[in-house]
């Protein structure tokens, strides 16, 4: 499986420890950044994750910040990504099993690297169940499409010449 991985300052340490530990796990490991403790700005790291995972260059993202909620805001943003925070083992079994969620979002300052490693395998090897959770995510698909529709559209109508 190809994971972009990406963190902001914040998530540095903690990225750099599981880029090796993700490759142990036999995935193909991109890292996106940041390659340092300097301050940077968690949305610039988490539209690349996030657009690679839209566009298919990844199958999985994993995004690491100070509390994982900025990441999975920003990635969410997406057509096709589903990121969500996980602090522990049964939401990342769960958002695996029941939204099949695509991008991980994990909080650096949680500074356990067992705990992050667990949440992370666990978030691999669990797998979509589909059924009622596929219908569901459907209507997801659908929400998505249609506003962006309404964006493209309202667009399009504001670049018209008014008479």
């Amino acid at each position: 499986m190809k994971v972009a991985v990406g963190s902001d300052h914040r998530g540095y340490a903690t990225k750099a420890k599981l880029v090796e530990f993700v490759r142990g796990l036999g995935h193909q490991v991109h890292d996106e950044g940041v390659m340092d403790c300097q301050s940077a700005d968690y949305p610039d790291v988490a539209a690349i994750v996030g657009g690679k995972v839209a566009d298919g260059t990844a199958d999985r993202g994993i995004l690491i910040c100070g509390t994982g909620i900025g990441m999975a805001i920003t990635a969410n943003k997406f057509r096709g990504v589903r990121a969500a925070t996980c602090y522990d083992e049964f939401t990342a079994e769960m958002c695996r099993r029941h939204n099949d969620v695509n991008v991980l979002c994990l909080s650096g300052d949680l500074g356990d690297d067992k705990r992050i490693d667990r949440i992370v395998e666990i978030w691999f090897r669990a797998e979509f169940e589909g059924g009622r959770h596929a219908r569901r995510l459907e209507k997801i698909v659908a929400l998505e499409r249609r506003l962006a529709d309404q964006a493209a559209s309202s667009a399009s109508a504001a670049s018209q010449p008014s008479m």
